[in-house]
């Protein structure tokens, strides 16, 4: 298997197309070091959490298919719920790779969090994850241990909360205008 040598590395997902190295969220900056330094993966394209609170708590609707395949034009579901397979943890941190070279490979490195969780950055890896780390900070509230510069890049300063968190209250945010006191 191609990536075995991984540090930290729990599983390997191959799905739509993608591989996915999902490993210890506490050896993330060695598995990562490894991958730019041994397997050539010189470039961090994005880093995107994503909060799966309430995962797989309630079913949803699901297609029901038949031999000649689906109706898509018949509205709703066919009754049919189906439950989401539940995730190992509330977040999963998800670091986009390319080997820019002769041979270019793409894969996701996947890390998985609970609330209040941290992880250490890898701004030190790859200096690219700077903003990216900042602004999953921001939205989600993701804490990057050692990052040199973890403040709010996207919200006001005195914004309270991660806005992009399943649990953020949303409506009855007051909206502030220029000038207001």
């Amino acid at each position: 298997m191609a990536y075995e040598a991984t540090p930290g590395l729990v599983e390997t997902v191959e799905a739509h197309g993608e591989l996915t190295l999902v490993v210890d969220p506490a050896r993330i900056v060695e598995a990562c070091t490894h991958l730019r330094d041994v397997e050539g993966f010189n470039f961090l394209s994005d880093l995107s959490p994503t909060d799966y609170l309430g995962w797989a708590e309630k079913g949803v609707a699901g297609y029901y298919g038949t031999r000649p395949g689906r109706d898509m034009h018949r509205p709703g579901s066919q009754g049919m719920a189906r439950v989401p397979d539940p995730k190992p943890k509330r977040f999963a941190v998800n670091y986009h790779l390319l080997r820019l070279a002769d041979d270019p490979v793409r894969i996701r490195v996947q890390a998985w969090l609970d609330d209040r969780e941290e992880i250490d950055s890898v701004v030190g890896v790859w200096p690219t994850a700077d903003w990216f780390e900042r602004e999953a900070w921001d939205m989600f509230g993701i804490v990057f241990r050692g990052h040199p510069n973890l403040r709010r890049i996207l919200m006001e300063d005195d914004w309270e909360g991660h806005p992009l968190r399943k649990d953020y209250p949303i409506g009855g945010e007051p909206v502030r205008f220029s000038g207001e006191e």
